[in-house]
């Protein structure tokens, strides 16, 4: 009968468990495994926490111009995380934790201990914590094509007839340019007056609505040569003011941009070239909706048409199978919001199935390998079909000049980069 007895008690006192074991579970199942493995190095790290709540930005389809579709998709992203993440912040500041909201994906990045992502777990409200870990640019070696700046254009700009397209009088007036890179010479001769901050006519600067910096003092570890929280463009790499010369530059001898009419914005998503999954959310979330210096604001009116991007979200920046989720509603937002976003395939190839990072893996982006001057493929460009989500999806989606690419660099040179 005492063994009838205690063996009733445990199976009860088991019972009464339960919920709280299942509790355990629950929250330990939200915590991205890379989370836990950070705490064996330090007592705190970075993660990005997206919110169980997400908006449907499907119903921009039906409106019909992009100032529509941006202002709809704006309001629809910035309500609902304001409404969502009202528990959570409140959470936060009790324990004074510092946080920064996003809207563009529903989500808070923040700086914790194992105590803070316990309980930011165990809420309802919250879906995932994944890390945000720091990773270099993967950048190719210069490739110097021979004496480049004795042609009335630049090898590449022939190739995909973009003169041709100039001569029918199209040369990307009334465009505006979106770059988000390591940052932007803005006064390069080549690039300055296509900066849509720059004032021809008084010759004065405005950064405000043109300029965002996503690099902030408490996640670079060591100094920048261009500090943080800059309130003017600057590259601290060279690879921006690069790409930003090939959409929209003109030189004193050679055009060496495709849309040299177009005006340019710009935001600085990588430490020299170190990104991270949180700040490519911020500066995708500066062009649909364009801020003052101070963060504040914001405009979707005055948002670019079209989105270069040339990086890739690495596995050690933390985009992997289980988060692509992220990267990719922040490009279908962006998609909704009735802008372009261009996308580098990646520089991974020459096998297949090696378009395999995002935001180039994504079905809304518009990804693009690299060509040499005979017309074949770069060796290093990515090649499709994306497999890392079992898609199969095609990708790239076109292919064009990235061999000995000739464009602005810092410090008003020139250069060619691959």
């Amino acid at each position: 009968m005492k063994k009838i007895l205690f063996t009733a008690h445990f199976l009860l006192f088991a019972l009464c468990l339960l919920p709280f074991l299942a509790q355990a579970q629950t929250w330990q199942t939200k915590v991205h495994p890379s989370v836990f493995e950070q705490f064996q190095n330090h007592s705190s790290v970075e993660i990005l926490v997206l919110m169980r709540e997400q908006a449907d930005v499907s119903g921009a389809n039906r409106l019909t111009t992009k100032e529509e579709k941006g202002t709809y998709v704006f309001n629809l992203l910035r309500g609902t995380a304001e409404r969502s993440q009202v528990g959570i912040q409140q959470l936060l500041n009790t324990q004074s934790v510092h946080f920064q909201s996003f809207w563009l994906v529903n989500s808070l990045y923040l700086t914790a201990d194992f105590d803070i992502i316990k309980q930011i777990a165990e809420r309802d409200d919250v879906a995932e914590i994944m890390n945000n870990p720091h990773a270099k640019l993967d950048l190719l070696p210069d490739l110097t094509l021979p004496q480049p700046e004795v042609l009335a254009v630049t090898w590449g700009i022939k190739k995909i007839r973009a003169d041709s397209v100039w001569a029918l009088g199209y040369r990307g007036q009334n465009v505006v340019v979106g770059g988000e890179d390591t940052g932007y010479s803005w006064t390069h001769p080549a690039i300055k007056p296509k900066y849509r901050g720059w004032n021809t006519i008084t010759s004065v600067a405005d950064h405000n609505y043109n300029w965002h910096d996503s690099i902030h003092p408490d996640s670079v570890t060591a100094t920048n040569p261009c500090g943080t929280n800059t309130v003017a463009p600057c590259d601290d790499n060279s690879h921006g003011t690069h790409t930003m010369g090939t959409m929209t530059g003109t030189a004193d001898t050679i055009e060496i941009g495709v849309a040299p009419n177009s005006k340019w914005i710009g935001s600085r998503n990588m430490d020299r070239g170190d990104g991270t999954l949180a700040r490519y959310v911020e500066s995708f979330e500066f062009f649909i909706a364009p801020t003052n210096l101070a963060g504040q604001l914001p405009k979707p009116l005055l948002a670019p048409h079209v989105i270069n991007n040339s990086w890739s979200c690495l596995t050690s920046e933390g985009c992997n199978s289980s988060n692509f989720s992220v990267m990719n509603a922040a490009v279908k937002a962006v998609r909704a919001a009735g802008i372009v976003p261009v996308i580098s395939a990646g520089n991974s190839g020459p096998n297949c199935a090696t378009v395999n990072e995002p935001p180039a893996t994504h079905a809304p982006g518009f990804a693009v390998g690299a060509t040499q001057s005979t017309d074949t493929i770069a060796s290093f460009s990515s090649r499709g079909p994306v497999t890392v989500d079992s898609s199969n999806r095609m990708k790239p989606d076109i292919s064009a000049p990235g061999v000995g690419v000739f464009s602005s660099v810092l410090n008003g040179n020139y250069a060619s980069y691959s």
